[in-house]
Order: structure tokens, then C-alpha cells, then sequence
């Protein structure tokens, strides 16, 4: 089945097409993963002034008010550029801020959908980062005490949203910035550091609303990420295909082998099917309350080892150049690695899709 975007949509989707392919095309993206903070914050000041920072927020809150649908039509287009930097990272930061509320989370909120202020969510502990584990870090007299890891992009960003047994705690960046240890990671344009905490914070939410806060982003980081998913096979194929036609061997393109032929049909079939999921999840999310987190999970969970078997294949169709810096198809495939294990690994989504479904 094909999901068709209504007019508002299909036109925010090809702008935002426009936009990345202008903005962040990969060989510009290659300098930024290379630098040290692993983003370009004139690129995250115009995402504030494109409205794609608060695609899913209300227009009272400073939101766009596009919804589950705008978010993944426009993370779809980000997904196919690799688009470097915490931008998933800040829309469940935005989403956060919006569901716990109150004055000091309003003034934050409007000031990372402006693209004025990076703030991220330190989650979190442990070695296992991927893997939700019981809150050690707490919140006692005006002061959030513990360790977080996994924590994305937190060298740059200029407010953290700390989880502790309290609550949710909005902790400012220190005049000398955030004792953060850097992480090793696959993925380039990736950074995840593991900071050392106790310093001042403001308690936002207590911790039974900042649960209910926190299962409604996992249910968006679930959907959104699958979205970026999306772009990067979508992508990935689209390479194989041109190095299809490009390649010679023996005198003939090697798109010409039925064996290389069976590979991009099947590459064609997780595509599509990915393009479903996420659609139908999206669609889900925005009208049908009951079945989205079942198709949102499911969508996890399918977008996981699609992505990892379509940019896994791209760099089989390249050969042993498709694993080398110059080319774009190990990008990709590292992103997608990447998507996997976060936002809810896929065990998670899929026990999550069994639990919504009653089994």
C-alpha cells in the first residue's frame, strides 16, 4: 500500500529536499564530520528559522504544527544526506520541554526551536548506553549528582535534560562547559560523550510526569528515527543502481548480471516495505491513537535490519572500494548501525510491538 502525502506536506517535503541537498550535501558534510564538534551551527540556526525544529509542536508552543507526518517527510530528506549533527536529538529535547511544561521549560523551548540553544537529553548509564537501565543520578538540594553516558553531542550543547530519580532537571552548560569524555563511535558524524555530573539544575517535572514525558518520546525517537532509516536506503539504493550502470566488467555494465540484478531487487523490496512502515506508522500517530504504538515500534524494529541489509548490500555492489572514505556507501551503513542500536534497539521495538498487540 502507498501513502500519498496531501498537498501541505508533499510541498514541505520537497523543500526540505531542496534545502538539504543545497544546504548539507555530503561533500560538504565530510568537513563537519571531521571537525570536532561534529555539527555546523549556522546550519542548526537556519533549521530553527525553517520551522524544522518544532515540526510536531503546536503553533502556540512555536511549532509548525505538521505533525507525526511533516516530521518524518522532512527527516526522510535528512536521513538521504546523512545530515550531520543532533537534529533527531533536538526534536525529542523539543518534545520533552512541550510535555513536561511550566515557565522555565516554555523559555527553553522556545529558544532551541528558534535554533538559538542546543539542548539534549542525558539519559542514559551505564556502559550499555543503548539499553534503557534503572536512574542512578539524583536531584538533592538544588543539584544533579551522577554520571550519564551515551549522551549526544553534549560537548556542544548548551543545556542537558538529566533524568534522575526526581525527576527531569534542566542543567545549564558551565562557563568551562561539560566535563565530557568523549566516546568511541562508528559513525563520524555521530558524537556521544559520558559526562561526570554535580552541578546546579531546575527540577522541570517530578518524576511520575517526567515518565509519562519520557514513554511519549520513546515512542516519537521510535518513529522518527525509522524515518532517517528511510532516507538513508532510499539513498543507498539509488547509489547502488548509478554504480550498477557505471561499472564495468568484462566489457558490459555489471548491472547487466542477473546475480547483481536478484541483489537490487531485493534491496528494492526492503525499501518500499520501509517506506510503508513508516508512513502508515506516521499516519497512525497523527489519527489513530490506539494503533501507534504498535506500528510505530513494528516500524522500528523492520527499519532496523532493513537498513542494515540495504546499506550493507551497497557497499557489496561497490566492492572494496564501497568501505573506503572517498566513497559515500560506508556513511550510510554506519548511520544505520547507528539507528539501530539507539532509540530503542531493535529488541526493544519489537517486545514493545508484541506488548502493544497483547502478546
Amino acid at each position: 500500500m502507498r501513502f500519498e502525502l496531501d498537498e501541505d506536506r508533499a510541498l514541505l517535503k520537497a523543500s526540505a529536499r531542496e534545502w538539504f541537498e543545497k544546504a548539507s550535501p555530503l561533500a560538504e558534510s565530510r568537513k563537519v564530520m571531521e571537525g570536532p564538534d561534529g555539527l555546523d551551527r549556522g546550519l542548526y540556526a537556519q533549521l530553527g528559522e525553517l520551522g524544522y525544529l518544532g515540526l510536531t509542536l503546536p503553533e502556540s508552543a512555536g511549532g509548525s504544527g505538521f505533525g507525526a507526518i511533516g516530521l518524518c517527510a522532512v527527516l526522510h530528506e535528512a536521513g538521504r544526506v546523512a545530515f550531520p549533527g543532533p537534529f533527531l536529538d533536538l526534536l525529542l529535547a523539543a518534545r520533552a520541554l512541550h510535555r513536561v511544561g511550566g515557565a522555565e521549560a516554555e523559555r527553553r523551548l522556545a529558544d532551541l526551536v528558534a535554533g538559538r540553544s542546543l539542548v539534549v537529553i542525558a539519559r542514559s548509564e551505564g556502559v550499555l548506553g543503548c539499553v534503557p537501565s534503572e536512574t542512578a543520578a539524583r536531584f538533592d538540594r538544588g543539584r544533579v549528582i551522577g554520571t550519564k553516558t551515551f549522551v549526544p553531542f553534549a560537548a556542544a550543547a548548551d543545556s542537558l535534560l538529566v533524568t534522575t530519580r526526581e525527576g527531569l532537571v534542566l542543567v545549564e552548560r558551565p562557563a568551562k562547559g561539560f566535563e565530557a569524555t568523549p566516546l568511541p563511535v562508528i559513525d563520524h558524524a555521530q558524537r556521544f560523550a559520558q559526562i561526570p555530573l554535580d552541578l546546579p539544575g531546575t527540577l522541570l517535572a517530578d518524576a511520575e510526569r517526567s515518565g509519562d514525558a519520557l514513554a511519549d518520546v520513546d515512542r516519537l525517537a521510535a518513529l522518527a528515527s525509522s524515518a532517517v532509516a528511510l532516507g538513508l536506503v532510499e539513498r543507498s539504493l539509488e547509489l547502488s543502481v548509478a554504480y550498477l550502470k557505471e561499472r564495468k566488467a568484462f566489457g558490459v555494465p555489471i548491472g547487466s548480471f542477473q546475480a547483481l540484478q536478484h541483489r537490487a531487487a531485493d534491496m528494492l523490496l526492503r525499501v518500499e516495505s520501509t517506506r510503508s512502515a513508516v508512513y502508515r506508522a506516521a499516519w497512525a500517530a497523527d489519527h489513530d491513537p490506539e494503533r501507534a504504538l504498535f506500528l510505530g515500534a513494528s516500524a522500528k524494529a523492520w527499519c532496523g535490519e532493513a537498513a542494515r541489509f540495504v546499506c550493507g548490500e551497497t557497499i557489496q555492489i561497490f566492492g572494496g572500494v564501497g568501505y573506503t572514505w572517498e566513497y559515500d556507501p560506508h556513511i550510510y551503513w554506519k548511520r544505520a548501525k547507528t539507528l539501530e542500536q539507539f532509540y530503542g534497539t531493535t529488541r526493544d521495538a519489537i517486545e514493545t510491538a508484541l506488548e502493544a498487540a497483547g502478546i
